[in-house]
């Protein structure tokens, strides 16, 4: 037998040993774990757009948005994120941050375990109540200054000091 026809079997062997081990693995994975997956690969890995959060649901966010010209309608199951949502769920509508896979922009989350799109305040961790008024989720900097009393950089709520002194009026 040529050397050619012995190493692409040798190949192909190979590669079906590949796809064997590969599909054993995936099998053992819960449904739950491979969304989870797929919510943590979207956060690391998406790209990030903006959506219109259209129904909420106990365990369920609907939501509409477009990328490249196209509409998508979007659902995702939030029953083990939980955590990651505010305790008033009547307050999310509205717009939304999302994360989607470049190469298939049908594939979409706007929560997962690392990350949250929506704009409403999660629960704190601590089982406090969440300040009232505004955006709670956006600390204000404004005459925030560090252990040290040195003013932060972006003190004026901007982003950036103002550059002409004459321009800032502090008290």
């Amino acid at each position: 037998m040529p050397l050619s026809v012995i190493t692409g079997l040798a190949c192909i062997a190979g590669g079906a040993a590949l796809l064997a081990m590969w599909r054993a693995v995936r099998s053992r994975l819960s449904p739950e774990k491979r969304e989870q997956r797929r919510r943590l690969d979207l956060h690391v890995h998406g790209r990030l757009g903006d959506a219109l959060l259209t129904e909420c649901h106990e365990d369920t966010l609907y939501y509409t948005y477009d990328v490249r010209g196209v509409h998508y309608t979007a659902s995702q199951d939030i029953s083990s994120l939980r955590d990651q949502l505010p305790d008033t769920p009547e307050r999310l509508g509205g717009m939304v941050n999302m994360k989607y896979a470049a190469q298939n922009p049908a594939n979409s989350i706007l929560v997962c375990e690392e990350w949250s799109g929506l704009r409403a305040a999660p629960r704190p961790a601590d089982g406090s109540v969440a300040p009232q008024g505004g955006d709670a989720s956006a600390p204000s900097t404004k005459g925030a200054a560090l252990a040290n009393g040195t003013p932060l950089a972006n003190s004026n709520g901007v982003g950036h000091e103002a550059q002409d002194s004459t321009l800032t009026q502090r008290s």
